[in-house]
């Protein structure tokens, strides 16, 4: 493996930047992603190929720098307490190849492996489950101790911070009516493994 170089600042997309100081601080994050694992719970292989499918194409050293930032933000889940995590995922998430069917497999297996701990919450959104709530896209809820609650939401090379209550209402209102249509925890997990042993067989 090279040797990933240590960061005087956080390497991430300008557009991000304000998103990952709230990430940092936040009590409870609540997140759903339609297409891709959301970054904090990224694998390193995982990360790598993510990065290496943008456009414009990265160097090494700028994929190494947003590598280093990406694999750092998991820090927030070595306290066992907080921040309190509940991630929702299009199934599109896990039947997506990222990497290859060994890539995809460590990386669902990371995900159940939190699951299974209790360190995070899961709730699948099934395709049979057809229109939901939060077709339009990912949003990530977050709440603090000591300042009011926020949304961020992403689109291509995009994505703002909401603070205006009536719109982070909204968005939880939306994360909220499409979690219902989701999986329960065990069974979202029961999948995720399911769908890694797939993975795991393709990959011998």
């Amino acid at each position: 493996m090279r040797f990933l170089p240590a960061l005087d600042g956080k390497a991430v997309a300008e557009h991000f930047a304000e998103a990952l100081e709230f990430e940092q601080q936040a009590s409870v994050i609540r997140e759903y992603a339609n297409a891709l694992v959301p970054g904090f719970l990224q694998t390193e292989s995982y990360t790598r190929e993510v990065l290496g499918s943008g456009h414009p194409p990265k160097s090494v050293a700028e994929s190494d720098r947003l590598l280093v930032t990406r694999l750092a933000r998991a820090q927030i889940l070595d306290n066992f307490d907080s921040p309190v995590v509940w991630t929702l995922f299009g199934e599109a998430v896990l039947r997506q190849v990222i990497g290859g069917p060994a890539v995809m497999c460590e990386q669902l297996r990371h995900i159940v492996a939190l699951g299974e701990a209790r360190r995070i919450r899961v709730h699948v959104l099934p395709f049979g489950t057809g229109a939901h709530a939060a077709l339009e896209g990912p949003v990530k809820l977050m709440w603090f101790d000591d300042m009011p609650p926020i949304a961020y939401v992403e689109g291509l090379k995009t994505g703002r911070v909401w603070e205006i209550p009536s719109v982070v209402r909204q968005c939880q209102e939306v994360h909220d009516h499409a979690q219902g249509d989701a999986l329960s925890h065990r069974k979202s997990l029961a999948l995720m493994r399911s769908v890694a042993e797939d993975y795991e067989h393709e990959a011998q």
